[in-house]
């Protein structure tokens, strides 16, 4: 009994085991498990990502740090939308007729809101493009335009999106556009907002329309016949939606610091745990981007919360990186546990799972006094090989706090074949890179959080991540320098987030943007993007049609090179 006390001081004090492979591959399988759904932001997927990450911190014994004594910071990541009891879509003349919503028609999710009295007009496919113009031989100005779904056997152009169909509609002055399709689309699947009333319509219910007038919908798109006419059928259009938040969540854990003198600092520990999200039926698991780094932290919470450090730790988990570094953004405005100007440093692992005998790369070594030395001290210790980086900025979360005069350190194994891709998976991890990756950070952790604060300094603008127009070798496929925004399931391609220095910024792209079209092939989703940039090289200068707030617009962008 005398003994128990010294016994227990001796444990108490002990360093506590590093992270090991397994206990990392765990943690990345069980982010990326089926039902993870690729942890998409304000996704269901990307909220049991969340429980799970508060459920290991809780079982590590932090505090929580998010908002009212939860885990959990929340944030607004976007809004859905749902069809509003004023909806109506009706013939007005030549005799009253109602359509039922959601069973024979259907308003768009990016439609505007209002109602609209006017002819309806049908107008073939609805398409204006490479020398074929449904348009050509009626105006539709200030009418309603009728247009078949698909596309025309003959037409060169590639298969044209519903999103090209709204551009032409509103490009000839047409007050609105309805697409006659067999199977009505869900409003989420047709959230890309164009500045035009729309909907869909059944070919039925378009007969109903056109009782009485000798025609039908048939007869209109017939072969040889599928050209425009002008029905003489009045109808009104009422779109209405309802908008509603979407939230996802920052998770958060404190350790609060044992010194009195330094507690009120603290270092941040971070990693982003969201991804892509799905895109139909195809998941992104995000093993590596960003599970690994995920792990690690998860990892290190686990191991330091045995030992307290001097000053306080916080182990920040980020939701909205893929989407434009919401999540950290929004922690850096509004901190949940110390302010800004009292945190000492933050360390950001992001693709930590694909080390693979390659030399770590360390960045941000000169934001910060002391931190070169303080780097390459740890690297020798835990054995890795390092490729040290003065800048601070870059395309993932540390960027937030470097801007806001924190010092940062960006760990990161290297790039891949699979990065965003779906083939990004558990078991192509390096689980035992993971863990030398884990003991490197362990010990900038332990020495940051005891030693002296280091002095923010700006540091070096980070290197383009771009190749020359000329290179045209082709060697890792060509870059366009965007992250997809999947949380919808949007048709076009809804950007999250732009690579600073790339192709895409340099087209004049912004995040919220909708890809359209790309050179000679409508994109429908992330996917037709996809194989469109892996047929390309760098350096090919192609056409671009993207909508931003509902208008669509025309750039060229030159390819850079896969970094």
């Amino acid at each position: 009994m005398l003994l128990l006390p010294l016994l227990l001081a001796t444990q108490a004090t002990s360093t506590p085991a590093s992270p090991d492979a397994a206990e990392l591959q765990a943690h990345v399988v069980a982010l990326t498990a089926p039902e993870m759904e690729g942890r998409g932001s304000g996704t269901p997927g990307g909220d049991r990502a969340a429980r799970y990450i508060a459920g290991a911190l809780r079982q590590a014994g932090l505090r929580p740090g998010g908002d009212g004594g939860t885990f959990f910071q929340e944030f607004p990541v976007g809004v859905t939308r749902s069809v509003g009891p004023g909806s109506r879509l009706e013939r007005v003349r030549p005799a009253p007729r109602a359509l039922a919503t959601g069973r024979e028609w259907a308003p768009h999710g990016g439609s505007t809101t209002g109602e609209v009295t006017a002819e309806m007009v049908f107008v073939g496919h609805g398409l204006s493009m490479a020398g074929h113009d449904d348009y050509a031989a009626v105006d539709v100005r200030g009418r309603i335009a009728l247009a078949l779904g698909g596309a025309p056997p003959a037409l060169a152009a590639g298969t044209p999106s519903r999103l090209e169909k709204l551009i032409a509609a509103r490009r000839a002055g047409a007050r609105a556009l309805l697409i006659a399709e067999d199977a009505l689309p869900g409003i989420a699947a047709t959230g890309a907002p164009v500045a035009l009333l729309s909907g869909s319509i059944t070919p039925a219910a378009v007969d109903g329309l056109l009782t009485g007038t000798g025609r039908s919908l048939a007869e209109l798109s017939a072969a040889g016949a599928a050209r425009s006419v002008a029905t003489g059928v009045e109808v009104r259009l009422r779109v209405d939606l309802a908008r509603e938040e979407r939230r996802a969540a920052n998770v958060i854990g404190v350790l609060p610091g044992a010194d009195p003198a330094l507690a009120a600092e603290a270092v941040v520990i971070g990693a982003h745990y969201d991804h892509l999200g799905r895109d139909g039926a195809t998941v992104y698991h995000g093993a590596d981007d960003n599970a690994s780094g995920t792990a690690v932290v998860l990892g290190l919470a686990r191991m330091l919360a045995t030992v307290p450090a001097p000053r306080t730790l916080v182990f920040a988990l980020f939701s909205g990186e893929e989407i434009g570094l919401v999540g950290s953004a929004h922690h850096v405005r509004h901190p949940s546990t110390v302010p800004v100007e009292r945190m000492a440093a933050m360390l950001n692992l992001d693709m930590v799972g694909r080390l693979e005998g390659r030399r770590l790369r360390v960045g941000g070594v000169d934001t910060g006094s002391g931190l070169r030395e303080l780097v390459a001290a740890a690297g020798r210790e835990a054995g890795l090989d390092l490729d040290v980086r003065g800048a601070g900025g870059g395309p993932s979360d540390h960027a937030r706090f470097h801007a806001a005069g924190v010092p940062v350190l960006f760990l990161h194994s290297g790039s891949h074949a699979d990065y965003h891709r779906p083939s990004d998976t558990a078991d192509k991890i390096d689980s035992a890179g993971m863990a030398k990756i884990a003991r490197l950070t362990a010990l900038l952790v332990e020495r940051m959080a005891a030693g002296p604060r280091p002095v923010f300094a700006r540091g070096p603008s980070p290197a383009p991540r771009t190749a020359s127009a000329d290179d045209r070798s082709g060697a890792g496929g060509a870059f366009l320098g965007i992250s997809p925004d999947l949380r919808a399931g949007w048709d076009g391609v809804r950007l999250g987030s732009i690579v600073p220095g790339s192709a895409a910024e340099r087209a004049g792209l912004r995040a919220g943007d909708v890809l359209v079209r790309l050179a000679d092939t409508g994109l429908r989703g992330f996917n037709d993007l996809r194989e469109q940039l892996a047929r390309r090289r760098p350096g090919d200068v192609l056409g671009l049609v993207y909508l931003r707030d509902g208008e669509d617009h025309q750039a060229s962008v030159t390819l850079d090179a896969r970094p």
